[in-house]
């Protein structure tokens, strides 16, 4: 029990970033995908193939290239995803493309989406 204690506290100091690093690793190592239990509760539900993709009501925002005004991005970039600090946000931007936020809604994909792009980034939802 101690041992997970340690385990958390250990966990609760990462960053966003790096949690979601970790979350990669192990669905990597373990083979695994931590989407999949929403895929697969969800598919039932929809009903078939052309209607899972029309009724989606989750979506990933990904940062497909920079632009031009990077410190710009940045900044948009650290108020659309919370707790990023700024030297996270950089490399953030800097690894483009990369997902800014799974698992959003179409709304909120939609609003961050044309907050970064004003800031002249390309934003793709998925």
């Amino acid at each position: 029990m101690a041992d997970n204690t340690e385990l958390v506290e250990k966990l609760s100091g990462l960053t966003v970033l790096e949690i979601a690093d970790l979350v990669k690793a192990l669905e990597e190592k373990w083979g695994v995908s931590a989407a999949a239990p929403v895929a697969a509760v969800a598919a039932p539900v929809a009903g078939g193939g052309e209607a899972a993709a029309e009724e989606k009501t989750s979506f990933d925002v990904i940062l497909a290239e920079t632009g031009g005004n990077k410190i710009a991005v940045i900044k948009e970039v650290r108020a659309a995803v919370a707790g990023l600090g700024l030297a996270e946000a950089k490399a953030l931007v800097e690894s483009a493309p990369k997902a800014l936020k799974e698992g959003v809604t179409k709304e909120e994909a939609e609003e961050i989406k044309k907050k970064i792009e004003a800031a002249g980034a390309k934003i793709e939802i998925k």
